[in-house]
């Protein structure tokens, strides 16, 4: 049967709650077309006629698909992650990215206290032997959870859920976050500590941080080296987040007692992987969400945003744009990209997590509704921490409950028509950058730490304060170049000569972290950061 030529179709291609799919099925004007285990051409050929996408983790939602979708306006992810969607460039296209950053919190939250429980008690393994027609009580003897110490390390959603829960079992909670304050931590009835003393105290160590680059392999060799002789990890967050073959070292050694793994960094595992040698070692197949509540909440209310989306109506979880009039998006667009990587521009010039913020408007753009624009600007700032767990509906929330000063100052410009300036300070370290909108050029960096200059904001940079004498261009010109690394463009700001001067490099590849290193051991040098926008 054809469908109505008013009609929309919905694609979706991995499994999904039923619930999820009444919810489509009510609006008579959407058709429903579920194909699942479609082949990346198959995919490419369904996807030309869909306006909307559904998928949940299984599907790959590639630049070349998205770009095939020729009427595709919506993408929605039942789960939290987008790690299998290619958001930029959805973003791009002008496709909304949508996601249900609430449905799995507690699915997640109890399979990581399951994994806890039967890690101490060697629950799965006891659970075989007798399947074998062995009873070797003496072989599974177990440790209780109480009286241990619990590392929390990320104290999001699901990592508050989960010391919520270990406090129950009597244990010692800890809890490191770089947007934990003191006073959230007394609510919560934790201790707030440094990511080193997560490490180095912990009996057992959970993981709860989304996989971003400060994030990849936080669990190294060097920090198991750190951690107490019979240690226990738990892994239920994102696969990357512990260096597995440093973990397959630890165990060796003994210095890891056992491991309760849902995710890996490779996914399916591979049959060959030596995590799969260990008995002492569980591994589940990325249960975490995988319950019936979890399942149809998510399904529901992804499928809610995609209705909304599709009939006009506000919508509250996008992960790539926020909910617009047309007249709206004609005048904020341009400024939530710039602010959006302005934030993310001064959140990567901190050394740590910021105290306060302030956003100043300077201008036409002052007089407007800058609500969104200053949510946008937090999205910015708070993503090298918690990646798809924030957006621009629940940044001012992520930030309050973080404890961080939000202000905003509405001014007139004195140099340009418009002009956004967003100052973070941490209690040791503040760092301010301005942008605004140039016709014809778009998006602009114009000022950093009061020093003037003219930097698009995208891509690879390199940020460093030195002290301007001669040759230091050259030197550090001369070391990227060693390294291969291209330099497409360089500003550099001073306010006298022989003083501090402040120097932006566009690159043509992320910096490696020895590089850095080098430039920051260089003489003269008195800050240096590796910027990806």
């Amino acid at each position: 049967m054809q469908k109505e030529e008013s009609s929309v179709k919905v694609l979706v291609t991995d499994e999904i709650a039923e619930e999820g799919l009444a919810v489509l099925r009510s609006l008579e004007s959407i058709d429903i077309t579920v194909r699942t285990g479609l082949s990346e051409s198959e995919l490419l050929d369904e996807i030309q006629s869909a306006d909307a996408l559904l998928v949940r983790s299984q599907t790959q939602v590639t630049e070349a698909v998205i770009a095939a979708g020729s009427q595709l306006k919506v993408i929605g992810r039942a789960g939290v992650g987008v790690d299998n969607i290619d958001v930029g460039a959805a973003t791009r296209r002008g496709v909304v990215v949508v996601n249900a950053p609430d449905g799995n919190t507690i699915s997640a939250a109890e399979h990581t206290v399951a994994m806890l429980l039967a890690l101490s008690r060697h629950i799965p393994q006891a659970y075989a032997s007798v399947r074998q027609g062995k009873w070797t009580r003496g072989k599974f003897v177990g440790v209780e959870l109480r009286g241990k110490t619990l590392a929390v390390v990320g104290m999001g959603r699901i990592g508050t859920e989960v010391a919520k829960r270990a406090l129950a079992f009597q244990m010692n909670v800890i809890g490191y976050d770089p947007y934990l304050t003191e006073e959230r931590a007394r609510t919560l009835g934790i201790r707030r500590v440094s990511l080193d003393e997560a490490i180095t105290e912990g009996d057992f160590i959970t993981v709860h941080t989304p996989l971003v680059k400060e994030t990849h392999h936080l669990l190294n060799a060097a920090a198991f080296e750190k951690m107490k002789p019979g240690v226990r990890i738990v892994n239920c967050a994102r696969g990357g987040i512990i260096d597995e073959l440093a973990l397959v070292e630890a165990l060796q050694t003994g210095k890891v007692a056992g491991a309760a793994l849902d995710v890996f960094e490779t996914e399916p595992l591979p049959a060959e992987h030596p995590l799969r040698q260990f008995d002492n070692v569980i591994l589940t197949p990325h249960l975490g969400a995988s319950t019936v509540e979890a399942q149809s909440l998510v399904a529901v209310a992804v499928a809610e945003e995609i209705v909304n989306i599709l009939t006009d109506k506000p919508f509250r979880n996008a992960v790539n744009l926020p909910s617009l009039t047309e007249e709206q998006k004609q005048y904020l667009q341009p400024y939530l990209v710039l602010g959006e990587q302005l934030g993310r521009l001064v959140g990567q010039l901190l050394p740590q997590s910021a105290a306060q913020v302030e956003i100043a408007y300077s201008g036409e753009i002052a007089n407007q509704d800058i609500s969104l624009l200053t949510r946008t600007i937090l999205k910015g700032l708070l993503a090298s921490a918690y990646a798809d767990e924030v957006n621009f509906i629940n940044a001012m929330v992520i930030a309050k409950e973080k404890g961080i000063t939000v202000r905003e100052v509405r001014q007139a410009s004195k140099v340009f028509t418009n002009m956004i300036s967003v100052t973070a300070a941490t209690p040791v370290e503040q760092h301010t950058v301005a942008g605004t909108l140039y016709n014809g050029f778009g998006p602009k960096i114009v000022e950093v730490d009061g020093y003037r200059i003219d930097v698009a904001p995208t891509g690879n940079l390199l940020y460093t304060m030195h002290r301007d004498r001669p040759g230091m261009i050259g030197k550090i010109g001369t070391l990227l170049g060693d390294a291969d690394i291209n330099i497409a463009g360089m500003q550099v700001g001073r306010h006298q000569q022989g003083g501090e001067a402040v120097m932006l490099l566009s690159v043509d590849k992320p910096i490696p972290e020895n590089i850095v290193t080098l430039v920051r051991n260089m003489p003269d040098v008195l800050q240096v950061r590796s910027i990806e926008l």
